[in-house]
């Protein structure tokens, strides 16, 4: 899909509670020039392009997927200014240059600040966010278009189709999402035909942690995954696939079972490697096509701790992060465009950026939903990522907010 070279809105009157200032906290110049430096990116010389505009311009370009190169950079000027960066240099270049900007700032700057930043916001107040004191995430994975040029297609693949090949080439990734906020962390890419349990362990391994219960399909429950997620201090409400054999070990009195999962057969029949979990097993009603028999396994034993009937409810919170991924692939990035990148490390690029794109807007809606003491999920994803838009031109790509630093 073309982008064009269009005027932003200006101004708009913004909600007390939503402002630039507060998403500026979410991406600190501070952190961004400490990154550049620790990986070797920093500007070594003046250059109309430092790397620490690049940085910001990265993830602008999530904000402003559907104009152009040289657009995004113009809504970036004003504000850049008043971060003390010059600017009138940057005002003459052409999209060469911004390319070739971005290629020297390279992947790994943004895809560290990810890392560093990027993590789950919810506080313990935080509506929908908690169960019985256990930080609600949820592991998922989906796909995105890519630029349809040949270095995009060797690198990433594609899907094949009934009438042939699909329309782009595709990234694969899996990611962490904090349910009641939808902050995705801990994601991990991939060409298309990389294997999301392959990404789900990586992603697992740097994001899963203590006080969570971590929910997930049933295409994910293989004894090597789960018992690295259980290794790392979470507790599990995973759907089992129909194959799956989990005899009845101890029968409890609400009705579900204790069992466990191991390895293979020949562990099962020696009774080793096995891991402790409770099958829960329930069925929906008047769900129209949906299957009528769910079958779950919880690492929380408990039925004390843990009833069958909230975990079975819980569950189906898992599609928090279809809709993370909805507000990723239509809201912010815009429906029917792809990742604009024409070379593999830019679009791997580009999307960190856009991650952490997303992650500052949600991080943003969150801190309004405290301040109004409401869910999260009452506040519209669109609207505020209208309202940044249309305040990143007058006070820059996330300058800091109600503070001075030297730039």
């Amino acid at each position: 899909m073309a982008r064009t070279v269009a005027e932003l809105p200006g101004g708009a009157r913004v909600t007390d509670h939503i402002s630039l200032g507060v998403l500026s906290e979410k991406i600190p110049r501070s952190a961004v020039r400490r990154v550049l430096r620790e990986t070797g990116r920093e500007s070594q010389r003046r250059r109309k392009l430092p790397m620490d505009v690049m940085v910001y311009y990265v993830v602008a370009l999530a904000l402003y997927m559907e104009v152009s190169y040289g657009e995004v950079l113009r809504c970036l000027l004003e504000g850049l200014e008043w971060l003390g960066l010059p600017v009138e240099p940057i005002r003459t270049v052409r999209k060469s240059s911004i390319s070739r900007a971005r290629m020297r700032l390279g992947v790994e700057p943004v895809e560290r600040l990810y890392r560093e930043l990027v993590g789950p916001v919810a506080a313990s107040d935080t509506r929908g966010a908690f169960y019985r004191g256990r930080r609600l995430v949820s592991l998922d994975g989906t796909t995105l278009d890519v630029a349809d040029v040949p270095k995009n297609e060797a690198a990433f693949g594609r899907p094949e189709s009934s009438r042939g090949r699909s329309g782009f080439p595709q990234l694969r990734f899996v990611t962490l999402a904090e349910c009641g906020t939808h902050v995705l962390f801990g994601a991990r890419a991939g060409a298309y035909g990389t294997s999301e349990m392959e990404l789900a362990a990586d992603a697992l391994e740097t994001g899963l942690g203590p006080d969570m219960l971590c929910l997930a399909d049933r295409y994910f429950f293989g004894y090597p995954l789960v018992r690295q997620a259980a290794a790392t201090g979470a507790d599990l409400l995973w759907r089992l696939k129909k194959n799956l054999v989990f005899p009845c070990q101890e029968r409890l009195p609400d009705g579900p079972y204790l069992s466990q999962a191991y390895p293979s057969p020949e562990a099962r029949a020696a009774d080793r490697e096995g891991l402790r979990v409770r099958v829960i097993e329930y069925q929906l009603e008047g769900a129209g096509d949906t299957e009528p028999l769910y079958r779950l396994a919880t690492t929380l034993l408990d039925p004390e701790e843990a009833p069958a009937e909230e975990l079975a409810a819980l569950y189906h919170e898992r599609w928090e992060v279809e809709n993370a991924f909805d507000e990723l692939k239509t809201h912010l990035r815009g429906a029917s465009i792809v990742l604009r990148s024409r070379t593999p490390e830019l679009v791997r690029q580009e999307f960190y950026g856009l991650l952490l794109a997303h992650y500052a807007v949600r991080d943003l809606m969150h801190e309004a939903a405290q301040a109004a003491d409401a869910d999260p999920d009452t506040v519209s994803f669109t609207h505020t990522v209208r309202v940044v838009r249309r305040k990143l031109p007058r006070y820059g790509a996330f300058p800091p907010s109600g503070k001075t630093e030297a730039p």
